[in-house]
């Protein structure tokens, strides 16, 4: 798994923090690592992005972003507005291959979720994963919801003839909800692929270190991790 695709069912799951876990993971494997983000939006020239925040919490990573536009809008939308070229699949795919001629994992992160479009011929993540022939993780939310927008994922993934390497929660509630119980059974049933890891809130505000030395307890073993996803599903059954 040289590259891995990471992606989430909408905005605001996880997906950034995921992506940071999976990298302070592979890097405590002994992995080298580089995280290259799709599409920034809504951050200015002179600020910390997304890539540059999964590098302040995995450690050494090489982090990189192709395109960065100034509103927080769908990077087709924003790169249109801003008046600037959009990125196009086909750069992200060759920028990530480059990546794993030097890198033991290179970790794609897109922008929302899975068909969220770069450019004006609907370019999407999707196409990025195709070209790459590289597999894609979904990042999910906990809480009511999450079933129909997993599933939606999980369906589009499955037209298009990808691969699917499982579903990680982004955020995991301190004092989770009966909606939230019943779908650390529901989520991998619907999305039809293995639950691989949990994180819980607030991950993405602890210290690094702590951060690192956590991260491998949130994910499964197929992201070198050591969660164990029938412990946790017994833990929180309702």
């Amino acid at each position: 798994m040289p590259v891995l695709v990471i992606t989430g069912t909408g905005t605001e799951v996880g997906k950034t923090v995921t992506t940071a876990a999976v990298a302070a993971t592979a890097l405590a494997a002994g992995r080298s690592v580089a995280v290259l983000k799709a599409a920034q939006t809504g951050v200015r020239p002179d600020e910390r992005g997304d890539a540059d925040e999964v590098a302040r919490l995995a450690g050494p990573v090489t982090a990189g972003e192709l395109a960065r536009f100034p509103e927080p809008l769908a990077p087709g939308t924003a790169a249109r507005r801003a008046g600037m070229a959009p990125v196009h699949p086909h750069e992200v795919a060759e920028a990530a291959a480059k990546l794993a001629t030097e890198h033991d994992l290179v970790l794609v992160e897109g922008a929302g979720g899975l068909l969220v479009r770069f450019d004006a011929a609907g370019g999407t993540l999707a196409d990025t994963a195709r070209l790459l022939n590289a597999p894609v993780l979904v990042v999910a939310s906990a809480g009511l919801g999450t079933l129909n927008t997993t599933e939606l994922t999980a369906r589009e993934l499955r037209a298009r003839e990808l691969d699917f390497a499982g579903v990680v929660i982004g955020s995991w509630p301190d004092e989770p909800d009966l909606a939230c119980r019943c779908n650390v059974a529901d989520l991998p049933e619907v999305a039809d692929a293995p639950l691989l890891g949990a994180l819980p809130a607030g991950a993405g505000a602890l210290p690094p270190a702590a951060f690192r030395a956590a991260a491998p307890g949130w994910l499964g073993a197929r992201l070198d991790g050591t969660w164990d996803a029938e412990a946790f599903r017994v833990r929180q059954a309702p």
